[in-house]
C-alpha cells in the first residue's frame, strides 16, 4: 500500500482511468463485430429509393455502410431520406465572375419501423465542401462532382451512425 500511496497523482490517474470509464455508463457501439446488437439491428434496415443523381449515389453510400455491418436478413425496419443539394457562388472576382462555389447536401431521414408504421427517428445531417471555379468549366464541374460523391459518403456516415444509436435493439 505504501508504494501505491508514494506513486505521484499523474502517476495515478491512468491507473484509474478503466475504473472510471465502466461507471460512465459508456458501452462500445459495435461490440461484437457482425454477430453484435447493432449489426444484426442494422441488418433488418432497407433503405427506400431516393430520387435524382445525389440521391443514387446516397443510396449506395447507405446500402454499403449498412451491409458492412454484416449480412442482410429480413427487412425490420425502412430508412427514408429526402435530399437537399446546393451549389452556392461565394466569391466574386474583379471581373464579376464567381471563383468559389460551396455545395451544401442535407438530408432529412426517417427510421420507420416496419411492423407498426412508426417513426423511430426523424433527424437530419449535412455537409458543404468548397469548390475551387476555375477557367476550365470541365475542370470545375468534375471538381461539383467529386465533392457530391465525398458529400455522400460522409452524410450517409453519419446517418448510420445515427441510426445505429437508435435502434431499439442497440439499447444497452
Amino acid at each position: 500500500m505504501r508504494k501505491l500511496a508514494a506513486l505521484p497523482l499523474a502517476a495515478m490517474v491512468p491507473l484509474a482511468l478503466p475504473l472510471l470509464l465502466g461507471a460512465c455508463g459508456l458501452h462500445p457501439l459495435y461490440a461484437g463485430g457482425g454477430n453484435g446488437v447493432v449489426a444484426r439491428g442494422l441488418a433488418g434496415v432497407e433503405v427506400s429509393p431516393i430520387a435524382g443523381k445525389a440521391g443514387w449515389l446516397m443510396r449506395a453510400a447507405l446500402a454499403d455502410k449498412i451491409a458492412a455491418a454484416g449480412p442482410a436478413t429480413a427487412p425490420r425496419y425502412r430508412l427514408d431520406v429526402r435530399l437537399d443539394d446546393k451549389v452556392e457562388g461565394l466569391g466574386l472576382l474583379s471581373n464579376n465572375t464567381v471563383g468559389r462555389e460551396r455545395r451544401t447536401l442535407r438530408a432529412r431521414y426517417q427510421l420507420v419501423d416496419l411492423a407498426s408504421n412508426s417513426v423511430l427517428l426523424d433527424a437530419t445531417a449535412g455537409s458543404d465542401a468548397g469548390v475551387d471555379v476555375v477557367t476550365s468549366e470541365y475542370a470545375t464541374v468534375a471538381a461539383e462532382e467529386t465533392a457530391l460523391e465525398n458529400l455522400t459518403r460522409l452524410v450517409a456516415q453519419r446517418i448510420v451512425v445515427n441510426v445505429a444509436v437508435h435502434l431499439p435493439a442497440a439499447q444497452p
